[in-house]
């Protein structure tokens, strides 16, 4: 994505005057990451991810051999030795002196964050950590901008039907599609309370558009809105 085209065509939107918060949510695999980091080149502003740490919490979680059902053990091992989120183009969480992020993203930990993800304990701690952030920022998750950031100045919501949604998945792990279909369908069935769109968040369908095309979109709305 050329930042320099859209700061021609978007001149007022760039690191100097946009002063809020952009939330883009959606389920797994709608294509939140992609487009919230573009949009954040595009914007000249930091991309926050907020699956990372969720990641994070049940990489740790699953290291120190805690039962992911148990919201109280996970809350005091993060609450005793927290993570650091360091947002930017590509986000990293740290441990200590560790550097988690190469570990987070396989089949495992997806089914590990979608877990933890689920106790009030995790996303309370989690919610904490992307709130002291300062603005502006583009920030990608779910309920980013109905529960984590209403006061958003600008607020999407991404979506596609499982198989597609499936076979993007599959294609970026190298994975058996049908097998990462179940697991995405499992997968929105437990987060169904937390993927619920804000009731003032602009909805795309990503089915039959391209990375490029859905941030434009995005794009055009915030021209639109501002």
């Amino acid at each position: 994505m050329d930042s320099y085209f859209f700061s021609r065509i978007f001149p007022h939107f760039g690191g100097a005057t946009l002063k809020g918060i952009i939330t883009v949510d959606g389920p797994s695999a709608s294509g939140k990451s992609s487009v919230g980091r573009e949009l954040a080149r595009a914007l000249g502003v930091p991309f926050v991810s907020s699956g990372i740490l969720y990641r994070a919490v049940g990489y740790l979680a699953q290291k120190a051999g805690l039962d992911l059902q148990d919201p109280l053990a996970i809350a005091s091992l993060i609450a005793s030795d927290p993570l650091e989120l360091q947002p930017g183009d590509s986000n990293q969480v740290w441990h200590r002196d560790q550097n988690l992020t190469p570990f987070l993203h396989t089949h495992e930990i997806d089914a590990a964050a979608s877990q933890v993800a689920r106790h009030p304990e995790v996303r309370a701690y989690v919610n904490s950590k992307l709130q002291s952030l300062p603005p502006p920022f583009v920030v990608e998750g779910r309920d980013m901008g109905r529960e984590v950031f209403p006061q958003a100045e600008f607020k999407f919501y991404l979506t596609a039907p499982v198989a597609i949604r499936a076979n993007r998945r599959a294609k970026e792990r190298q994975l058996n599609q049908e097998q990462i279909e179940s697991a995405l369908a499992a997968r929105d069935q437990n987060d169904q309370s937390q993927s619920l769109p804000a009731s003032n968040a602009h909805i795309v369908d990503t089915s039959n558009l391209s990375l490029d095309q859905v941030v434009e979109n995005l794009l055009a709305q915030i021209r639109t809105q501002g």
